[in-house]
């Protein structure tokens, strides 16, 4: 079990073990949301470190306790975390925070790092996460070394070769396993299922899991044109989905829609529909947007009036994989990054985030994983021009341009209540405005 004792600083924030401070202590802490293997990071960073004599602390709450002046910190061990590492989770906790807090007490934060006699720092985390890192390791002006390991089950971060961020394989392992439950489960009852899955900027999450269980139809923001998205469009793309379906025969039907799509809508439009929140940063709560029930209504409002009933159920599937258990994949893979960490900072290494690439583990600057325009981490979004898109395109069912000629447009316009002509000229503006066709 982990030691939950925490450091006891005095009145002029010295820790009392000086003992540790000469050390130079290897803190680390995470940000943002859970992803399978966090835990991974810290085990191999703890043992790595402590076989090289330097003693670990960890800083449990993420940078919000640290800005709110908490000093929860932990001393870390090889008997602490050596059989943590295939569990999901984070023994240090996780959390987020607005940009303006931590602004107003960034100061504060940076206080007790130094107080605290950390040298060395691992930043466990994603964009925002990234950020803090790039910014401690630019005030601390060499007193505290700073490196970062990359996570997201978003799988949106830039890195080389387009590998996979921690936590990503794991999140679609579990994902597919749901999803192909809820396959089954609309195949027994006859009835169509709205999924939504996590991924704000990008759709790796959505179109790897329905790609690999054979869901009906993903729906991701990378095929739509830059701009506002019109959410009429998508519900529409759905409808010719179902309908589709029905001229084939079929009655039911899994769609997976990557919770970006939410971001993408016109939020004047999307608020007629659905209460719009925002989280500690500002940023849409795109966990709480009903993206799936909000379809499903408008869904089932054009096939009314179509005289189609069609039983559509909305699902989110999130939280339930932030947290898995890692697969052995990302076992590995953790433990590598863990590993590369602490033997980066230990040869003088600062400002680099870890990755494993091609066999080996790399350092890269701080500098070029940031967008000089935005300030943030790149992102990388599924490229719908590569063959891996492409075939995963080609199993979905959705409107073609193939299916707005002869029988195939007759037995679709017919399951419509409609001619021919009014389903054309109804429908053919998601065909032409779709960008792989």
């Amino acid at each position: 079990m982990l030691n939950q004792g925490v450091y006891l600083l005095n009145m002029e924030g010295t820790m009392k073990n000086q003992s540790s401070k000469e050390k130079e202590l290897v803190g680390i802490i995470v940000g943002g949301g859970p992803a399978p293997g966090i835990n991974g990071v810290i085990s191999a960073a703890v043992i790595e470190a402590n076989n090289h004599g330097k003693e670990v602390v960890g800083i449990v709450g993420g940078f919000k306790s640290l800005l709110d002046g908490e000093k929860n910190i932990i001393p870390l061990t090889i008997k602490d975390v050596s059989r943590i590492h295939d569990t999901g989770g984070s023994i240090l906790r996780t959390s987020r925070d607005t940009s303006e807090h931590a602004k107003a007490n960034f100061s504060t934060l940076m206080s007790i790092l130094k107080n605290t006699g950390i040298k060395y720092l691992v930043t466990i985390g994603g964009d925002g996460t990234l950020h803090m890192a790039n910014w401690i390791q630019k005030e601390s002006r060499g007193m505290i070394n700073v490196v970062h390991a990359p996570k997201t089950i978003d799988n949106d971060i830039d890195l080389p070769g387009g590998f996979s961020t921690f936590g990503y394989q794991t999140a679609r392992h579990v994902g597919v396993s749901i999803v192909n439950n809820i396959i089954k489960d609309s195949r027994t009852t006859g009835r169509w299922y709205f999924v939504t899955v996590m991924g704000r900027h990008a759709g790796h999450l959505a179109l790897g899991m329905g790609s690999a269980s054979g869901a009906t139809i993903s729906l991701i923001p990378e095929e739509f044109s830059r701009g506002r998205l019109s959410f009429k469009r998508v519900a529409d793309i759905l409808t010719c989905s179902i309908i589709k379906r029905l001229s084939m025969g079929r009655d039911c039907g899994v769609a997976i829609l990557a919770e970006g799509i939410s971001e993408r809508i016109d939020l004047e439009e999307l608020s007629e529909y659905e209460n719009v929140e925002r989280n500690e940063k500002g940023d849409i709560k795109l966990s709480e947007v009903q993206l799936g029930r909000t379809l499903r209504n408008f869904v089932n409002e054009t096939l009314q009036q179509m005289e189609i009933k069609v039983n559509i159920t909305a699902k989110n599937i999130g939280y339930e994989l932030r947290a898995a258990d890692p697969i052995p994949f990302d076992m590995e893979y953790t433990r590598n990054l863990g590993y590369g960490a602490i033997r980066y900072l230990l040869r003088g290494g600062s400002g680099s985030m870890i990755i494993w690439y091609e066999g080996n583990i790399k350092a890269i600057p701080f500098t070029e994983m940031i967008d000089n325009n935005t300030g943030k981490m790149k992102v990388r979004n599924v490229d719908i021009r590569t063959e891996t898109y492409e075939v995963a395109r080609k199993y979905m069912i959705r409107l073609e341009k193939e299916d707005l000629v002869g029988e195939r447009l007759k037995n679709m316009a017919k399951v419509a209540n409609m001619s021919p002509d009014d389903f054309r000229e109804r429908f053919s503006y998601i065909v032409a405005e779709c960008l792989t066709c």
